[in-house]
């Protein structure tokens, strides 16, 4: 049975790596900073971009790559590429395709991380932004595009607010203005939803989270759907559609084409001068988590659609932000896109705010006070007052974030137990 075919637990255990007679069963890893050639001839192809392999880490590794190829078949795209966090994964797929100049048309509602690189840090790089409703209409969206607009981005479920995104929507608009939609598929994973065969052109992960899986290394992808034709709007990319200089004059999209153009430039060129690399050692932790994840990612599910029900039936809580309930407001979507809750994160409001908040997570017992979410273990976070803090009570209104709200992310423990340490939190 071929990648192509296999369902999506073979992919998660087998793509990306085939080793061959007597080679390592496991995914080597190439803990070596540069590659050593017979001749200068050899090496001056590489940095041609005429033959394919390695010289420095920096830019690409075998380990890498490998993980990488893994990740991209599961989301059934061309080409993908590590990073060295999520973060510089968003950047990555961003800048590829944007520059002085550029604007970029962004959902309102994603990680707060992710809003002030792009609100704050992309703008002092003269890109700017317009952020819209994750529930805005057609017209909405389409009165949020500019002449000089490259790119749309969003979150298929946005962390901490849990709103799912109409995948379909965002992309048709964005093919109609001739760019890109970039989705940062993190909470559901490819398990879960596939954005590419929703629209999506380029999908991006914190691979941090649920394909880690365990908290053991920071990390990031992105992966070309190899769909997105640069060629017919050339004017708008012209790093890919027009001679890189500083690559001998490469033009990515004619000697790539779809398939490889967009992750070809974001390595040869992003990854050169900016070096945000995965380590080999990271990139192997991630595969052993990657092996399980068809398995993980029910019983992450199973655990926040429990204790979602459990919340919503509490008077000490006020709101709960699920996709899978059925009284949530994303729950058609959810039903469409994430067949069902998506993830195990639940986020949730405490009658008393922000003190609420914050009295209720020190009684917590399983569940740990952390800047984390999307792993084996139980964790909670007031976002407010930590990934959010540097946003103004509007910002956070805009991003669904209120003052007393709680993320819980639902590990793998039996949900019994979960449930009643949220029991006598609460009490």
């Amino acid at each position: 049975m071929g990648q192509t075919e296999a369902q999506i637990g073979t992919k998660c255990v087998q793509a990306g790596y085939t080793p061959g007679n007597g080679e390592p069963r496991q995914i080597p890893i190439i803990q070596s900073t540069t590659f050593k050639y017979n001749t200068s001839e050899d090496m001056g192809k590489l940095f041609d971009l005429e033959a394919t392999g390695y010289f420095y880490t920096r830019l690409q590794n075998p380990t890498n790559d490998h993980v990488a190829a893994k990740i991209a078949a599961l989301e059934g795209g061309t080409a993908g590429m590590l990073t060295s966090s999520g973060q510089a994964a968003n950047f990555f797929a961003l800048f590829n395709i944007c520059e002085c100049g550029s604007h970029i048309v962004a959902s309102s509602s994603i990680y707060g991380g992710t809003f002030n690189l792009i609100a704050v840090t992309m703008k002092k790089m003269g890109i700017d932004v317009t952020f819209v409703s994750p529930d805005c209409t057609e017209e909405e969206l389409n009165a949020a595009f500019r002449d000089n607009t490259r790119a749309v981005f969003g979150e298929t479920v946005a962390n901490p607010a849990l709103t799912v995104l109409d995948i379909e929507l965002f992309a048709k608009v964005a093919h109609a203005h001739g760019v890109p939609f970039i989705i940062d598929n993190t909470f559901p994973t490819p398990v879960n939803c596939r954005p590419i065969e929703w629209g999506a052109d380029i999908v991006t992960h914190s691979t941090t989270k649920y394909m880690d899986g365990h908290g053991a290394a920071v990390g990031g992808a992105i992966v070309d759907s190899g769909r997105f034709d640069w060629m017919a709007h050339a004017d708008k990319f012209p790093g890919l559609t027009t001679p890189d200089d500083s690559y001998h004059g490469i033009t990515y999209a004619e000697k790539f084409g779809k398939e490889g153009a967009f992750i070809t430039k974001c390595t040869a060129q992003l990854m050169r001068d900016f070096g945000c690399i995965q380590s080999p050692q990271n990139a192997f932790l991630l595969n052993l988590g990657l092996e399980s994840l068809h398995v993980r990612m029910p019983r992450h599910v199973e655990n926040g659609t429990a204790v979602a029900r459990f919340l919503s039936e509490q008077p000490q809580v006020t709101a709960v932000h699920y996709p899978g309930l059925e009284s949530d407001p994303y729950y058609a979507r959810a039903q469409k896109y994430l067949g069902g809750g998506g993830c195990g994160v639940v986020s949730f409001e405490l009658a008393g705010g922000r003190a609420a908040a914050e009295q209720f997570m020190k009684k917590l017992r399983l569940g740990a006070i952390e800047t984390h979410v999307a792993d084996a273990r139980t964790c909670v976070l007031n976002p407010a007052t930590s990934t959010h803090r540097q946003m103004t009570e509007e910002q956070l209104a805009a991003a669904g974030i209120p003052a007393g709200l709680v993320r819980m992310s639902c590990g793998l423990e039996d949900k019994e137990d979960l449930i009643a340490d949220l029991s006598q939190a609460l009490a």
